[in-house]
């Protein structure tokens, strides 16, 4: 089943509006990383490839190779489950086409692992005016997903997903850039995960309690408002922040802050750090201990859709290379990023630990995520 650490890993990355320009083709490069998640008894690591490159002045085409080995004794799968290894990757094709201050992208995302695939196709228009310093976009993205699983072969469900995304960057000094975004998602058919289960009362088992499969609602739908500010101090150096907003028809919703400073040493060195804070509202379906079996028509106990909230540091060092009097690369340089992230869980308990039904211990981890990469251009 699709990886969770794939949200928290997503999750960590600083809000970040680029340098405003004219629309521009992405510059030809290559990207060589390694990523590496570990946290919650699951380990995710992997290598991921990365080309771009320019056809003419108008045309710019990418494609991108990653792989997830994901080790997995999860607090979820060490109270319900055994511990388990599995591999996905993913592939993806891209295209950037430029007509005057106006630039159309499209995507192809083919991510394939034992029990599920995905496929998503993406399009995204911008379009830059009054002398650049306002740049509007918009998009839309659709997935289609294949889900099995382990030991069933005749379990075979699928899930479709659709967002809707605006966009506004604005100029407003020299020194200053604000961004405005909004986002619908809209999500239908199998969107729980077939090996989770929920918990209930249950006084003829030793425990106290048994489990049942899940069952959420076929249909979601999200909004979420984001704004990101960017600060440029003359000392070469930029502080950027961003504050999100997300609801959903689930009853979840969710505050995201963030802020980072970014500053630039000699002429090779690039350095930031960064500060996110992350806290949602359960699923109105959401408990840790139901009263009885089939106590509702919809429930749940995936800690994702719990009370939590989290709060991460990243570290990130960007060394130019030296040309060293080569003329391929043009430029090159090497990127170590780090994050460390912290949850805490006000209704998600830990059953590893001893207690009476509904009185274990809140739940809480730690993780680390680090990415390692090398990029150059030509």
């Amino acid at each position: 089943m699709r990886a969770t650490h794939l949200w928290a890993i997503a999750a960590v990355a600083m809000a970040s509006i680029p340098a405003a320009r004219g629309a521009v083709l992405p510059d030809d490069r290559a990207d060589v990383l390694y990523h590496r998640y570990d946290g919650g008894g699951v380990t995710v690591e992997g290598p991921s490839m990365l080309v771009r490159k320019k056809i003419g002045d108008q045309v710019s085409v990418s494609a991108n190779y990653y792989v997830d080995m994901v080790s997995s004794a999860s607090i979820d799968v060490m109270t319900t489950a055994s511990p388990y290894k599995e591999k996905r990757t993913q592939g993806t094709l891209g295209i950037d086409i430029l007509n005057g201050n106006t630039q159309y992208s499209f995507g192809y995302i083919l991510s394939d692992e034992p029990d599920y695939t995905a496929n998503t196709a993406s399009f995204d228009v911008s379009q830059s005016m009054f002398g650049d310093l306002t740049t509007v976009s918009f998009g839309f993205s659709q997935g289609w997903d294949d889900i099995r699983k382990h030991g069933d072969p005749t379990f075979s469900k699928s899930a479709t997903h659709h967002d809707y995304r605006f966009g506004l960057t604005q100029i407003l000094t020299s020194r200053l850039m604000m961004g405005l975004n909004y986002e619908i998602v809209s999500d239908e058919g199998f969107l729980n995960n077939p090996y989770r289960s929920v918990r209930y009362l249950d006084p003829e088992v030793p425990k106290g309690y048994a489990y049942q499969p899940e069952v959420y609602p076929h249909t979601r739908t999200g909004n979420a408002v984001a704004l990101d500010a960017r600060y440029f101090l003359p000392f070469r150096a930029a502080l950027h922040g961003n504050y999100r907003y997300y609801k959903d028809t689930w009853g979840i919703a969710a505050n995201t802050i963030e802020i980072g400073y970014t500053q630039p040493w000699h002429r090779q060195w690039i350095f930031e750090v960064g500060y996110r804070w992350y806290g949602q509202s359960a699923a109105t379906f959401y408990s840790d201990l139901f009263p009885r079996a089939n106590a509702q028509n919809f429930m749940a106990r995936d800690k994702e859709l719990a009370t939590f909230t989290s709060q991460g540091l990243s570290l990130r060092a960007t060394y130019d290379l030296p040309r060293l009097g080569w003329k391929f690369p043009e430029r090159s340089t090497l990127n170590f990023f780090y994050d460390h992230i912290h949850y805490s869980y006000a209704d998600f308990r830990n059953l590893l630990e001893p207690g009476t039904p509904g009185t274990e211990p809140l739940y809480h981890f730690d993780a680390d995520v680090f990415q390692l990469f090398y990029s150059g251009w030509f």
